[in-house]
């Protein structure tokens, strides 16, 4: 297997080419056979270290990094900004055997960019069935981010490449409700980072992750929010100030309370797009709930969920936007919203936060 391939600019219809980032000489030989017997990718490189890896990214152009998070003298997590920097939109895939156990590690590399995470087989465990997961997982965030195209969005919007545009027309709202998956927490990240403490409408949060990360989830996205989060509970009240996270394990669904206010229930009833959590039965109920007060919002994420959802938000008078293409790692979600014309911005996520600044005072 050769520890570098040279491709400075490869030809057009070129496959994706895919970085090994592993101390590990067996992982390394592992994940290049499966790279390389698939047919569909180009084996770049493998090294053995970040310091390499950052080497071979000043030279050499990939479009996926396959990046442990347990190697020596500079850890993955550590190694991780500097890697996203050099690989000038590369998709990071962390495979590394504390993705499962080490659940608080993996959402802090969620959060500062990684695209998606697969546990590692222990050495000399290596079989087919993760062989197909990896390629699935390759065939995500290796697919080509398509020529933008018109989008019909819905009237009277415009597609929004700045804030600015929008803050004079800054939706008034009394609930956010946010939908994400793959790409999502990085993305979901920076959007909160703009949003300042006056800004006091609740925010519900629907992200598709297993049960296990949820803590880890709501812990981060309080960093980021810089306010109280929380895991959604039956029979619980929406609160000013706090985000409301959906558990790995049921929709979060909201209904109107005799004062006024609301509440969250939890619903295990099958979604049509089969996701647990689903994004579409938050944004319905909540659109039940708030009407024309609800923003919703929708962020990377593969498939579909969060389309009807949207539709119900628009039926009832809410608004809607969503994450633009270059800055998706996948633009499944949002885009079948836009494409749908039910989206009334195309934002990347700091305009996405901005614009929940703007209309947040009302």
């Amino acid at each position: 297997m050769p520890q570098f391939a040279s491709s400075l600019a490869p030809p057009r219809g070129a496959p994706p080419r895919v970085l090994i980032v592993d101390d590990s000489a067996v992982a390394r030989a592992a994940l290049g056979r499966y790279v390389e017997a698939s047919g569909r990718f180009e084996l770049a490189g493998a090294v053995g270290d970040a310091s390499r890896a950052l080497a071979f990214l000043a030279t050499q152009r990939v479009d996926v990094i396959l990046l442990d998070l347990e190697m020596p003298r500079q850890s993955g997590i550590d190694a991780l900004p500097q890697l996203l920097v050099a690989g000038a939109g590369a998709r990071v895939l962390i495979v590394s055997s504390t993705a499962a156990e080490g659940a608080e590690v993996t959402m802090r590399a969620l959060a500062l960019g990684a695209a998606d995470t697969l546990v590692k087989p222990v050495a000399g465990a290596f079989a087919s069935r993760f062989g197909d997961t990896l390629l699935a997982r390759l065939d995500v965030l290796a697919a080509p981010i398509a020529p933008a195209g018109p989008l019909a969005l819905a009237e009277p919007a415009r597609r929004l490449v700045t804030p600015v545009p929008l803050v004079p027309a800054a939706p008034a709202f009394d609930a956010i409700a946010i939908g994400a998956s793959t790409g999502g927490i990085h993305a979901l990240a920076s959007l909160l980072a703009e949003v300042p403490a006056a800004v006091t409408q609740p925010i519900l949060v629907t992200q598709h992750l297993p049960p296990s990360f949820s803590p880890y989830f709501a812990a981060q996205v309080g960093v980021s929010a810089k306010r109280p989060s929380v895991i959604a509970q039956d029979h619980g009240r929406v609160r000013a100030g706090e985000v409301v996270i959906a558990p790995g394990n049921a929709h979060l669904i909201a209904h109107a309370l005799h004062d006024g206010s609301a509440a969250t229930r939890l619903s295990q009833a099958p979604a049509p797009t089969g996701n647990l959590p689903s994004v579409d039965p938050m944004f319905a109920s909540l659109a039940a709930v708030y009407g024309p007060r609800l923003l919703a919002i929708v962020l990377s994420g593969m498939g579909r969920d969060g389309l009807e959802g949207a539709r119900a938000v628009r039926d009832a008078g809410g608004t809607v936007l969503v994450q633009d293409r270059g800055t998706s790692v996948v633009w499944g979600m949002p885009g079948a919203v836009a494409k749908a014309g039910l989206a009334q911005g195309v934002m990347s996520p700091a305009e996405l936060g901005a614009t929940i600044a703007a209309g947040g005072g009302r």
